[in-house]
């Protein structure tokens, strides 16, 4: 149950990174918004991430075998980056209408799942 526990903070944690590193470049459609410096969307991308690191610290702790998780740093690592960017897949196309998935983005994607497999591999 720790590794699932993980995976789902982690997933947690990789939905407030998305948001706070890509979402304020939609922030520029809302007119409350349009007028505000870049000064103020790093503080709040900032505030964003603390909530981000909020669930990642636990994932990585509840995950990792020195607290009794079934993972490895690495198999960590690989986990999250293939959640992050399963995550940005899901957030780019519902927020991001006018970007395409092209081929090439589907065979590195491809290539990040062949690392889960090696990681793994004993």
């Amino acid at each position: 149950m720790r590794g699932l526990y993980s995976i789902l903070l982690l997933i947690g944690s990789n939905l407030f990174m998305t948001f706070a590193w890509y979402g304020h470049l939609k922030f520029k459609d809302y007119k409350l918004l349009e007028s505000k410096g870049l000064l103020f969307f790093i503080i709040l991308s900032w505030g964003i991430a603390f909530f981000e690191y909020c669930l990642q610290v636990p994932a990585n702790r509840i995950g990792h075998i020195s607290s009794g998780g079934p993972f490895s740093l690495m198999q960590l690592k690989i986990i999250q980056e293939v959640i992050s960017l399963l995550v940005f897949v899901v957030f780019s196309f519902f927020m991001f209408k006018d970007e395409t998935l092209k081929w090439n983005h589907f065979a590195a994607l491809l290539c990040i799942i062949a690392a889960v497999y090696f990681v793994f591999k004993k």
